[in-house]
């Protein structure tokens, strides 16, 4: 397999083999998105993306390869017949394969019809990973997130029309102190109208070098406490209904480690959180950066 760059991934993809059949972002305008900057987007000729899927099935030739994962962060913007031609020769090559995901901005899902995504699911494209961040349309048009919280929802019920498994992510924090409640209730109304497979919720770390590091700097966004973190994470608990849907906020960047089922465990979770607010233990920021 042959690399550009950095390659990033969704946790749950760690054991799948991962070929990039496009480099960088699309749009690349997120204010506190510090992935893909060294990187001019494009599409990789499509000979290129199958001589990478051979060469990782002579490198794995005594593996089965089970899940196959399409990066970069656009995967979903390629044309729907090329997309249809990666998917068949994976299937081709690693027929052992039992699932096929990617990326997918919201922008993506609702350049596709509904016609496109059915047919790409019969394909063998299994699940869809979407970036939501926030359900506020302020927080989003701040952040230069480029879809509305409308926007959002029909995308999401797009990919589950189609069949597909959806994951999407949230991130804590992301409206700073002044929008703390709206980032917070109307992300739940998002997730409520969608009801995703999964739900995974980052928190907030700014780094330097993104427009957000200057945003904070000039006083543009005014951070959370890890104690505020968790106000918003109760408010959002608190709002949400979506049976079924698997939650997990367990990632580097979390003060504290949650994960359930809605609705199942939201009082479970609100319990959680009230005990990690009485004892004030919280992850440091030294640890969180890792």
């Amino acid at each position: 397999m042959r690399y550009e760059g950095t390659v990033y991934r969704p946790p749950s993809e760690a054991g799948s083999l991962i070929i990039q059949l496009t480099i960088g972002c699309a749009r690349n305008t997120c204010t506190f998105c510090a992935m893909y900057k060294d990187k001019n987007f494009r599409i990789r000729p499509l000979e290129e993306v199958v001589e990478d899927l051979y060469m990782a099935r002579e490198y794995y030739s005594r593996i089965k390869v089970k899940r196959v994962f399409l990066a970069d962060g656009d995967a979903l913007i390629v044309k729907t017949k090329d997309l249809l031609y990666i998917l068949e020769k994976v299937k081709e090559i690693f027929p052992e394969c039992e699932r096929i995901s990617m990326y997918g901005a919201p922008k993506d899902i609702l350049g596709k019809t509904p016609e496109e995504l059915k047919t790409l699911k019969e394909a063998g494209l299994d699940m869809i990973y979407m970036g939501i961040e926030s359900g506020d349309d302020e927080v989003l048009t701040f952040v230069k997130k480029g879809a509305t919280q409308a926007e959002m929802i029909e995308a999401g019920k797009k990919i589950k029309d189609a069949g597909m498994i959806l994951s999407v992510t949230l991130i804590s924090g992301l409206g700073g102190r002044r929008f703390l409640k709206e980032h917070a209730v109307n992300s739940a109304k998002v997730i409520s109208a969608i009801k995703p497979e999964y739900v995974g919720f980052l928190t907030l770390l700014v780094e330097e070098g993104t427009p957000m590091y200057d945003q904070l700097k000039n006083g543009e966004i005014e951070l959370l406490k890890p104690q505020e973190v968790l106000e918003e994470m109760k408010l959002f608990i608190s709002n949400v209904d979506s049976e079924g849907t698997v939650f997990r906020a367990n990632h580097a960047s979390n003060y504290i480690p949650l994960g359930g089922t809605f609705n199942r465990d939201n009082e479970a979770l609100l319990a959680q959180i009230a005990e990690a607010e009485k004892r004030n233990m919280f992850k440091s920021d030294y640890f969180r950066a890792l």
